[in-house]
C-alpha cells in the first residue's frame, strides 16, 4: 500500500481574526476530498526549526470557525534566514541562517506541500523557502490589508468593524465635552484601516501614511468646525502617519523580529500639537491589539473559507510557489513573488479618498 499523502500548515506573523477559519477550511477539505493527512506546525517558523508539530484531525478543527486567534500559535520573531542567537547572557544578539535545519525537518515529515498563512513577512520567508526547493502554497493574512497580489486579506473587515465601532463610541464623548478625539489605528506603513474605518464612522480628519500631513491643515479644519458651532472633531490617524518633511513615531525596536520597527504614539504627538495651536482639549484612544482579537466578521469567515479551500485545490494542481489571492469576485492563484515585493499602499487616486474629500473630509494635505 502507498503511504498516505500529507501536507503541513503553519501560521506566522501577528494573530488575525479568521485564521482559525482558514485552518478549518484547509484541514476539512484536505481530509474529506483528498484523503490527506495534515500536520500542524506550532508557533510559525519557530515550530519548523525546533520540531514542534502535531497531526490535525477533522475534529481538531470542528467548532473553530468563529474563534479568534490561531489554534497553532504564531510568532513574528522567527525568520529561519535570520535566526536570533545569544551565546552568553547579556551579550549582543547575533543572527544566523538555520533555513537548512527547517528544510531538513520538513523533509523528515514527508509532506508534499507546506501551507503558509501570513502577511508580507511570513510570505517573504515562504517565497525564499520555495526558491530553496520547498513546495509552498500561501494564504494572505493581515488586518493591515497591505499585501500585493490580492484585493483584500482576511482579517481586514474585522479590524475595520472594530475600529469603526470604537470611533462611533468616542463620538458622543467628543461632542459632550467639546474635545478633539484622536483615534489611532493599526496599519504600519499603509492606511487601509484608517481610511475605511474613518469614512465608515464619519471621521472629520483622516491621516494616512500615504498622505503626509501639514499641521496647519488640521488646525484649520478643527478651528473652522469650532467657529461654525461644531465644537468637537474626530481625527482618525494611522499609526504610520507622519507630517510633511517629518518621520513616523517609533514606539520601540525589536531587534529579533523580522519587522523590527514597532510604530505607535502618533496620536499623542498630534494631540499635543493641536492643543498648542487651537487651545482645544484633545484626548487620545489607541486601539492597538483590540483590532486583532475576537471573532471574525461573517465577511472574513466567508473569505477565509474560500481562500482555504482554494489553497487545497492549488496543492492538488501542484501550483507551488503561489498564493491564493482575491481578484474582484474571484479567488485566483498569484505568484509568491508579488507579496514578496513589499507592502501595498493606498494609491492617491483611490476612489474612497475622492468620495471622502467630496463630502468635506480633511486628509491633512
Amino acid at each position: 500500500m502507498k503511504p498516505a499523502r500529507s501536507i503541513a500548515i503553519l501560521t506566522g506573523g501577528g494573530d488575525c481574526p479568521g485564521t482559525n477559519a482558514v485552518i478549518r477550511a484547509v484541514v476539512k477539505k484536505a481530509i474529506l476530498e483528498l484523503g490527506l493527512k495534515v500536520v500542524g506546525i506550532e508557533d510559525g517558523f519557530d515550530g519548523l526549526v525546533n520540531r514542534k508539530w502535531r497531526k490535525l484531525h477533522y475534529m481538531d478543527v470542528s467548532g473553530i470557525l468563529t474563534a479568534g486567534g490561531t489554534i497553532l500559535g504564531t510568532a513574528n520573531k522567527c525568520d529561519p534566514y535570520r535566526w536570533p542567537e545569544c551565546k552568553e547572557e547579556g551579550k549582543a544578539i547575533h543572527f544566523t541562517d538555520v533555513s537548512k535545519t527547517a528544510i531538513t525537518n520538513l523533509d523528515g515529515l514527508g509532506v508534499e506541500c507546506l501551507v503558509c498563512i501570513g502577511g508580507d513577512g511570513t510570505l517573504s520567508i515562504g517565497n525564499r523557502l520555495c526558491q530553496d526547493g520547498v513546495p509552498i502554497v500561501a494564504i494572505p493574512k493581515t488586518i493591515d490589508n497591505d499585501l500585493r497580489g490580492t484585493d483584500v486579506t482576511f482579517g481586514f473587515d474585522t479590524a475595520v468593524s472594530i475600529a469603526t465601532e470604537a470611533i462611533d463610541r468616542v463620538h458622543s464623548t467628543a461632542q459632550s465635552h467639546h474635545r478633539v478625539m484622536i483615534v489611532e489605528v493599526m496599519g504600519r506603513t499603509s492606511g487601509w484601516i484608517a481610511l475605511y474605518s474613518g469614512v465608515a464612522a464619519g471621521g472629520d480628519i483622516i491621516l494616512l501614511p500615504e498622505i503626509p500631513y501639514a499641521l496647519e491643515s488640521i488646525v484649520r479644519t478643527v478651528t473652522k468646525r469650532a467657529r461654525s458651532g461644531k465644537r468637537f472633531s474626530i481625527v482618525v490617524v494611522s499609526e504610520g502617519a507622519r507630517p510633511k518633511g517629518g518621520s513616523t513615531v517609533v514606539q520601540r525596536i525589536v531587534e529579533t523580529s523580522h519587522e523590527p520597527v514597532r510604530l505607535g504614539g502618533i496620536s499623542y504627538v498630534l494631540g499635543h500639537d493641536i492643543e498648542q495651536a487651537t487651545g482645544i482639549e484633545c484626548r487620545q484612544v489607541v486601539l492597538g491589539h483590540l483590532q486583532r482579537g475576537g471573532p471574525p466578521t461573517p465577511t472574513d469567515r466567508v473569505l477565509a473559507t474560500r481562500l482555504g479551500t482554494k489553497a487545497v485545490e492549488m496543492i492538488e494542481q501542484r501550483q507551488h510557489g503561489h498564493m491564493a489571492g482575491v481578484k474582484g469576485n474571484d479567488i485566483v492563484a498569484v505568484t509568491l513573488d508579488e507579496p514578496a515585493q513589499g507592502p501595498r499602499y493606498i494609491p492617491p487616486d483611490h476612489p474612497l479618498i475622492a468620495s471622502a474629500r467630496s463630502i468635506g473630509t480633511c486628509f491633512g494635505d
